[in-house]
């Protein structure tokens, strides 16, 4: 039987080059393009993207949940379904407003005074897709097939009537509760923060702790004395915690009792 003739592979190779070969040809046969056509009309499988903000560049997070967000709807796509797999923009947002203030040299407490908030939000929305082609390079490199010229962008008003259309239908369906959770705040921000935003701006510092005085409801010459090494938490206090196993003291100054554990007597 006569051998298959192939074509030598040089040892020589450019793995760059070879990248530029496959998406240049990706590119010019229209490959993704063409796996939509094949299953248009099929039935659709949807894929619930998270958008990424435009306004900073891909890293390495970016890299890892984007190839997972492409196997997915590239599994089901073989199998016959229908992705649309529309690429989006996230605009709303604190990294947004924070990119104009530090390029501005302006607080968020005086853009009403010295802008007006209309003026905010169009500067905010000028730059909100700043770094779209960078974003669209590197996706390609990664090999994920998105559509990218039918992207959707959160600030569009049909995209914000729609998530108003959702949260309606799920009120109407009596999904909606109210709930109460700690939230961390950023006063200078005026807005709740994300986990990810607190941790950006986690540090250790030393704090002093205090000693502060709570009056009995029903005897408010007699107060407790805590000891709390976080007072930052005071604000949200609602009670006291006594130990049932802890041994206290009663101490008297003037005409004020003090009940303290006997262990913090010496401080």
């Amino acid at each position: 039987m006569k051998q298959p003739a192939f074509r030598p592979v040089s040892s020589k190779i450019s793995f760059p080059a070879v990248e530029d070969e496959v998406l240049a040809f990706w590119r010019s046969d229209h490959t993704f393009h063409k796996s939509l056509d094949l299953t248009k009309g099929k039935d659709p499988f949807v894929f619930f993207d998270g958008p990424p903000f435009a306004t900073g560049l891909p890293h390495y997070g970016h890299l890892l949940a984007g190839t997972l967000k492409d196997i997915v709807p590239r599994y089901w796509t073989m199998r016959g379904r229908f992705v649309s797999r529309r690429f989006g923009w996230d605009c709303h947002g604190l990294p947004v407003e924070n990119e104009v203030e530090k390029a501005h040299s302006i607080s968020k407490h005086n853009i009403e005074d010295e802008w007006g908030v209309d003026v905010f939000n169009e500067i905010c929305r000028s730059i909100v897709l700043r770094y779209t082609s960078e974003w669209r390079s590197v996706v390609e490199r990664m090999g994920r097939w998105v559509d990218f010229d039918n992207q959707y962008r959160t600030m569009d008003p049909q995209y914000m009537e729609s998530i108003w259309w959702v949260f309606s239908e799920m009120w109407k369906k009596e999904l909606i509760y109210q709930g109460f959770r700690v939230q961390p705040y950023c006063p200078r921000c005026a807005t709740p923060l994300s986990n990810f935003e607190m941790n950006e701006g986690y540090r250790e510092v030393q704090s002093p702790s205090i000693t502060i005085t709570f009056p009995l409801v029903n005897d408010p010459a007699t107060k407790l004395l805590v000891w709390t090494t976080t007072p930052w938490t005071l604000p949200s206090n609602v009670a006291c915690a006594v130990g049932p196993d802890i041994a206290y003291l009663k101490v008297k100054d003037g005409d004020s009792t003090y009940i303290v554990a006997k262990d913090r007597i010496a401080a």
